[in-house]
Formats: structure tokens, sequence, C-alpha cells
């Protein structure tokens, strides 16, 4: 932001100092203004990024809170031949549920939830997935219903990312975003634990819940109660 002008009819009379134009020209006040602008925007979105991937839940943040309703939708699964964008109006009925898509209206009506959103390629969202794996073979938290979906991907990505990390737990890919854009995923890790039935119980976002046993203590008090 640019200082304010000088009217010419506050210059000092002649010997009393330097003149208006002098003082312009050792400190150029736009430049500065402008460098002070840059800082501000540094500042801000480093607290953005901050609050995205260290708070664990909150106003404001991505996702479902605690007390609402998933948001039902049918994604391709990455190690599936189903290609194309996710449904976000799937039908919640076996008949007519095709086996090759992650449903999660019909995994909500199975069971506790642990659902997961992250992007391929980033080691702390991919990790997540690894964490909830352990979890799903753990006789102590097992009995949840346990997938991930990777949020706008393609096809190869998504099944590339499983076969590297050697997940067998559902992984679907959001082809188009709109799975992503249904959940409003700005940040990952994020999680969204419900009860069966679909109501969220806990939102979890942020690089604490990479921990097996943090996660853990999570989903013991979901299935305590779900």
């Amino acid at each position: 932001m640019s200082g304010p002008g000088l009217d010419p009819r506050d210059e000092p009379p002649p010997g009393a100092g330097e003149p208006p134009t002098t003082f312009r020209a050792l400190i150029d006040n736009r430049r500065y203004g402008w460098t002070v602008g840059v800082l501000v925007l540094v500042v801000a979105v480093g607290f953005l990024v901050y609050t995205l991937t260290n708070h664990r839940s909150g106003a404001g943040t991505p996702g479902v809170a605690a007390g609402g309703q998933l948001r039902y939708f049918a994604a391709p699964l990455a190690l599936s031949d189903l290609n194309g964008d996710a449904n976000l109006n799937p039908p919640c009925t076996l008949a007519r549920h095709d086996p090759r898509a992650l449903n999660v209206c019909l995994l909500a009506g199975r069971g506790p939830v642990v659902l997961d959103f992250f992007v391929t390629g980033s080691r702390p969202c991919e990790r997540e997935v690894s964490t909830m794996q352990a979890l799903a073979s753990d006789p102590a938290t097992r009995g949840a219903q346990y997938a991930a979906v990777a949020v706008d991907t393609s096809h190869t990505a998504a099944t590339a990312a499983v076969r590297a990390r050697g997940w067998t737990i559902p992984v679907a890919y959001d082809a188009d975003g709109g799975v992503g854009g249904l959940y409003g995923v700005t940040a990952c890790p994020l999680l969204e634990l419900a009860y069966r039935g679909g109501t969220v119980a806990q939102r979890l976002i942020g690089e604490h819940w990479l921990s097996k046993d943090a996660l853990a203590a999570q989903v013991q008090a979901l299935l305590r109660h779900g």
C-alpha cells in the first residue's frame, strides 16, 4: 500500500531542509508498502496451512463435523476395472450396487466407518492409509469399516499407490474431484469416523493421526458406541 503523497503547500521554506522531492528519492514508500503487503500475504498463507494441517477439528475446517451426516457417494475402486467419475447420489441397495465401487451408504449400514481422504504422492497422506491398514488387522480395532478415497486423481495413480503400499482395505479414486468437493477437502490427512448409520462421531485432521496408537484410541471409542 503506497504512502500518502506530500501536499506542495506543506513544503518547508527555503533553507529549512531538503525539499519533499529529495525525501521521496531517498525512501520509496511504494516499494516499502509493496514489501509489507507481500510479507502480510506470506504470514496469512502460512497460518492457513498450519491451521489446516495441525488442528484436529473445529469450525471452518474441511469435512463433516461431529453430529453431522456422512455425505454419501459411490466411487470406483482403484483395483477394479471400473472407470469414471464418482456418483454423488448413489443407490443404497445391494441390488443396484456395483461391487467395483465403494458405496459409503452401504458401508455405513454395515457398521462404524473410518473414512479417509488423501492425495496420491503426498507421503503423510498416504501414510494415513497405511495406519488404517494396520488397524484393520488389529483385533482391538478391526470391527470398523475402513475405506479411503484418493481425491482428484486418476485411476492409474490410485492403482499405483495401492500396489506400492500393499493396501488391502477398499481404496477408491475421485477422478473429477467431485467427492473432494462434496466433503470440502482442502487438507489431508482428513478422516471421518462415523457410527453405524452414518452419523459422524469425530472429524480428525492433521498428522497427529498418523500415529497408530492415537488413531486406535479414537476407533476403539467409536466401536464402543457404534
